[in-house]
């Protein structure tokens, strides 16, 4: 049986992860998929976090709930990241976060 620790520690991991790659890198599509990691890690912290109760009935179920929301607003996400991506790149033809400045109005 593997200890609750190792699942937070690896959560702790993956969300630094996807915040440095939110932080440091300019390529929309990176910046995207770091997004995805950040709320992953968090889906991995609630069910983790959903083991640690699981005597009580309640608390397993509220963190399997969280993690379905969090899959939820994951997936609306994605339809209007990628669309705007889309739209972004068909106007300047390049996703670079940096050309986005350009935009303004």
């Amino acid at each position: 049986m593997i200890p609750v620790n190792y699942y937070l520690t690896l959560s702790v991991v993956l969300f630094s992860m996807g915040a440095l790659g939110v932080l440091i890198r300019r390529n929309s599509l990176v910046v995207f998929m770091s997004i995805e990691l950040m709320l992953n890690a968090g889906n991995l912290a609630f069910v983790t976090f959903a083991k640690m109760h699981a005597a009580n009935l309640a608390a397993v179920h509220n963190g399997q709930i969280f993690v379905f929301f969090v899959m939820t607003v994951a997936a609306a996400e994605v339809a209007v990241g990628l669309a705007l991506i889309v739209l972004i790149f068909r106007k300047k033809q390049s996703i670079d976060l940096d050309q986005l400045t350009h935009l303004k109005g």
